[in-house]
């Protein structure tokens, strides 16, 4: 079976290809993923894989069958959202909608699970079972599409067993995959601070609160929880990266505006950790004399990786392309919304590399990201591969 997913792989390689680069001409920013949505349906018809569309607007779920469909079910998942970048480059399929971007990758994973669904409907006299594919909107932007699909109730009564992700990484050698067993992408919540008190003239300090330099002992205050607070085994990234003191030389605001994101590995301490972030600020601005405001914006959620489902798609990867190319991972504080699946269902959530032979690949979230399409061979016959044996392994 493995030699035939790889057969059946190479012979819609160029179909994959063109998919890839029929949606990443067309990108559609979060929640607005019309076009794509009705493309990625057009497919699934032409594949006879039934379907419901219209989850948070133009979230996908495939319900690709085999025999006894009732027997178990797993989810593949693909994120389909681009981004508000415009695309640098001069490729024949660049992207032509102006200031939207592919630059994460997304295209790439839809095209890869469609890859995989040509090739698992091929075989599927060959496994018993239903296989979801999870078409899924809006992961680049709050509250992601994951939670918003799920609270739609997207699964019904097609719960899965377990739900399979991937994303395409840079810096990893096309060819290559990388797992990370536990604890894998930390959570994400945004921090807003709203410093305010009398603003006037600098040179009269004493006839005025400074909110600039009260904003100024906030930040530095708020360092004390990562390196004296949080436990030095938990990884945790507190960084404000906006300042906004909208004042001039001689003039003190009456308000300054700080933002930054907090970072954790563990839900428990995520909760107590915000609790800090209150208490020192408010503490830290009453005690000069000033008045804050805080807001604490709920992100994604820790991405999990249940080790009993990870070490076995670790396995079948070794199987399918070898242990030299399967990596094992270290942990990202980047976010991803597939950690509300995680928190839910077993989880796998994995990376493919994607570098070009020259190294011009770019970094993700940027203009010059450009992926090596030698990838998508890897990524979706890996993929089918893992769903077949998912779905027949005890």
């Amino acid at each position: 079976m493995q030699s035939r997913i790889k057969e059946l792989t190479k012979q819609y390689l160029s179909q994959i290809i063109d998919i890839r680069r029929h949606i990443h001409q067309h990108p559609e920013l979060s929640f607005e993923e019309h076009q794509t949505s009705a493309f990625i349906q057009e497919k699934l018809r032409n594949m006879d894989i039934p379907f419901k569309a219209g989850f948070v607007k133009t979230g996908i779920i495939g319900y690709l069958k085999g025999k006894n469909p009732g027997k178990r079910t797993i989810a593949l998942r693909a994120d389909m959202d681009a981004l508000p970048i415009q695309e640098s480059g001069n490729l024949e399929f660049t992207s032509r909608n102006e200031g939207v971007m592919h630059a994460c990758g997304h295209d790439a994973h839809t095209a890869a699970l469609l890859g995989a669904a040509m090739v698992l409907n091929e075989l599927k006299t060959q496994w018993e079972g239903t296989i979801l594919l999870l078409f899924q909107p809006a992961e680049e932007v709050f509250p992601g599409g994951a939670k918003l699909m799920m609270d739609e109730g997207c699964f019904e009564n097609n719960e899965p067993e377990l739900i399979i992700g991937q994303h395409v990484l840079p810096n990893m050698k096309t060819g290559h995959v990388g797992f990370k067993s536990g604890m894998y992408m930390a959570s994400g919540d945004e921090v807003y601070i709203t410093v305010k008190g009398k603003g006037g003239h600098a040179a009269m300090p004493h006839a005025l609160t400074d909110t600039v330099l009260i904003a100024s002992h906030i930040i530095v205050a708020l360092q004390q929880i990562v390196s004296r607070i949080v436990p030095a085994q938990i990884p945790t990234v507190l960084s404000f990266g906006k300042v906004i003191a909208n004042g001039a030389t001689n003039i003190i605001p009456e308000k300054v505006e700080i933002a930054g994101t907090l970072r954790t590995m563990n839900e428990e301490w995520r909760a107590i950790i915000k609790d800090k972030i209150r208490a020192i600020a408010k503490g830290t601005a009453q005690s000069m004399g000033a008045d804050v405001e805080i807001d604490i914006k709920d992100g994604y959620p820790v991405v999990h990786n249940n080790e009993l489902v990870t070490e076995k798609a670790i396995s079948f990867s070794r199987e399918y392309i070898g242990e030299q190319a399967t990596e094992i991972m270290n942990t990202r504080m980047t976010a991803e919304d597939f950690g509300y699946y995680s928190q839910k269902y077993p989880c796998t959530f994995y990376r493919f590399g994607v570098e070009q032979k020259e190294g011009q690949t770019g970094s993700l979230h940027t203009p010059q990201f450009n992926l090596n399409e030698d990838s998508l061979e890897t990524a979706a016959g890996l993929l089918a591969y893992m769903g077949y044996k998912f779905m027949t392994a005890d």
